[in-house]
């Protein structure tokens, strides 16, 4: 546990007691502070008072005269499309909202850290798709090369439930534009973006409020190195105001969509190569092609942006080439899940929008397509440059019909999983793929992407073995 510094001795309010919230108040209370505690849920508030936690209705008049501060859970809307009533009456009473990543990185560094030989870093990873993959694999590569290795934020543990960091260790963390744009301090030592996408815009108020959100985590503290992808207009952007200079190697800019060039840092990925380039010179390259846990040009952009930030730690090409070997992938990202009679199925589940969607279907061919749900915002269209590569789409979820309709593909409407993947094997020839990448939210007919992929793989697994 990370105890929180700063509040020894004050009130802190704590919203939302899921897996963040309860890791803050009780390491608030490590630090000294007394939380109080809310959420609606009263199976949520009976753990916490179970746990020893005061729970108090935060709407009540009053009840912020004597708090220091809101800890805000990352689901519960702090601005659009309207704040929740707690969160609008702490602004109200002038009282400072803040998350559990801001007090993360208010309190991670130690006095203890003066007698190690190197210090802790914290690498933070955000952007639209591909954090989570970015973020394991990081991780991955660094307990290979005998680093020492925590994955935290969205993915592995809560930021303040891990352990303090030790000498040369390192803390990977995962974070959402929910998370960025919250936390009152990101002072990473070197920060991740991936790529943008549309998504959240509703918490977000458009594209340029969740743009914005991600680009805090570069410029409320400034890490010493960020790897930025720049195959969008907004990354352009960002690596642009970073930099000093075309030479400015704090800066170190991906693509999988063309070769950089020119005297900065650069690493990019073109026909299943990764190349790294410093000051006009190739100093490291991987062959791509043969990585199974990391297919299709998507995955060869996280691969990048793992090398370059193991790279701005000091890691040697070889062993980052080494460990990307060893990687197996996350689940339900692009994950192979069976092979039988010459027929691949793959869970992408997490594939939640059209542009993850897009990415997935271009990392196989001949694909027998699962897809649909609780569609986003934007529409399906894009989705339609991948057409080609589709034999059949089988679309699930409460609006399948509509779904389906958008669609420049032979499509039949399944509704559920279980008919989608027992029409999809059936049809299936050998060389063919069966993949779930849904474009969809899963929350009409599951309570998460997880709870999808697993029905997804619970299907295939049951009719193999039949």
């Amino acid at each position: 546990m990370i105890p929180v510094k700063g509040f020894s001795g004050h009130k802190v309010a704590v919203l939302g007691l899921g897996r963040s919230g309860l890791a803050a108040a009780r390491a608030l209370r490590a630090g000294g502070a007394e939380p109080v505690c809310w959420d609606d849920n009263p199976a949520a508030r009976e753990k916490a008072e179970g746990e020893g936690f005061a729970c108090a209705d935060l709407l009540r008049h009053g009840v912020f005269d004597d708090i220091a501060t809101l800890i805000v859970s990352p689901g519960i809307p702090h601005l659009y499309p309207d704040p929740n009533p707690v969160v609008a009456a702490a602004l109200d009473a002038g009282v400072p909202v803040d998350n559990d990543i801001g007090l993360f990185f208010r309190s991670f560094a130690g006095a203890e850290w003066n007698n190690y030989d190197m210090p802790p870093r914290v690498i933070a990873v955000t952007g639209s798709n591909g954090k989570s993959t970015t973020a394991a694999l990081i991780h991955h590569i660094l307990t290979e090369a005998g680093r020492e290795a925590q994955l935290a934020g969205n993915i592995g543990r809560g930021v303040l439930d891990i352990e303090p960091g030790g000498d040369g260790s390192v803390v990977v963390l995962e974070l959402s534009s929910y998370q960025t744009e919250l936390a009152r301090a990101l002072t990473p030592d070197v920060a991740v973006f991936t790529n943008l996408s549309p998504d959240h815009l509703d918490r977000h108020g458009g594209m340029g409020g969740y743009f914005a959100a991600k680009r805090r985590l570069f410029a409320e503290g400034g890490p010493d190195r960020a790897v930025i992808g720049i195959d969008e207009k907004e990354g352009a952007f960002l690596a642009g105001q970073l930099a000093e200079g075309p030479s400015d190697d704090r800066v170190i800019r991906v693509s999988v969509a063309r070769k950089l060039t020119g005297p900065g840092w650069q690493v990019f990925a073109r026909k299943g190569f990764l190349s790294e380039y410093r000051k006009g010179r190739q100093a490291g390259s991987i062959d791509m092609r043969g990585i199974k846990g990391l297919p299709g040009s998507h995955n060869h952009q996280n691969a990048c942006a793992a090398y370059a930030a193991c790279r701005a730690l000091g890691l040697a090409p070889r062993v980052i080439e080494d460990a990307l070997h060893s990687y197996p992938g996350l689940p339900h990202r692009s994950q192979i899940i069976a092979e039988a009679d010459g027929v691949t199925f793959v869970n992408d589940s997490k594939a939640t929008n059209v542009d993850s969607a897009l990415k997935a279907l271009n990392a196989f061919g001949k694909i027998r397509w699962i897809c649909g749900g609780l569609e986003k915002e934007g529409g399906l269209s894009a989705l339609n440059a991948a057409s080609d590569r589709v034999i059949k789409a089988y679309v699930i979820g409460r609006e399948a019909a509509g779904f389906a309709m958008q669609l420049d593909a032979e499509t039949l409407v399944c509704t559920t999983m279980a008919e989608a993947v027992a029409q999809a094997m059936s049809d299936a020839q050998p060389g063919e793929t069966v993949l779930l990448a849904p474009a969809a939210a899963s929350f009409d007919q599951y309570d998460s992407f997880e709870r999808r992929g697993e029905d997804f793989e619970a299907q295939v697994r049951q009719r193999l073995s039949e």
